[in-house]
């Protein structure tokens, strides 16, 4: 994997990145921190800190990614058949936390909506 494109990735980068999403909004989670929601549903919070990025992800991607770079990715919590992932932001690429933001839409956002990006 080449090393991260963007060091230092932060907060306003994903809020922008989640921007492009259709539907996609940004709310005050459980602690304050900004939580992000397609149809009242959550696909990616940020830390209290805002230091990382926890997204929705299917149980193998989860393991897939932390086991490729343990430095940038992390378990989060499991629920059914989604595992969350914690990524550290000041060493993620920019590139593939979109990806990861944008599948983590998906797995969330009702299908007119998934059209939307689609076209």
């Amino acid at each position: 994997m080449p090393p991260p494109s963007v060091a230092g990735m932060d907060a306003q980068v994903v809020q922008k990145l989640v921007q492009g999403l259709p539907g996609a909004e940004e709310h005050e989670g459980w602690a304050g921190q900004p939580a992000f929601k397609v149809r009242k549903k959550g696909f990616a919070y940020l830390s209290e800190d805002e230091t990382r990025l926890i997204v929705k992800a299917f149980r193998e991607e989860q393991e897939a990614l932390i086991a490729e770079s343990p430095d940038v990715y992390a378990p989060s919590w499991e629920s059914g058949r989604f595992a969350w992932l914690d990524v550290t932001l000041a060493v993620a690429d920019e590139d593939e936390v979109g990806e990861l933001l944008t599948e983590a839409w998906r797995l969330t956002a009702p299908k007119y909506l998934i059209a939307q990006l689609d076209n």
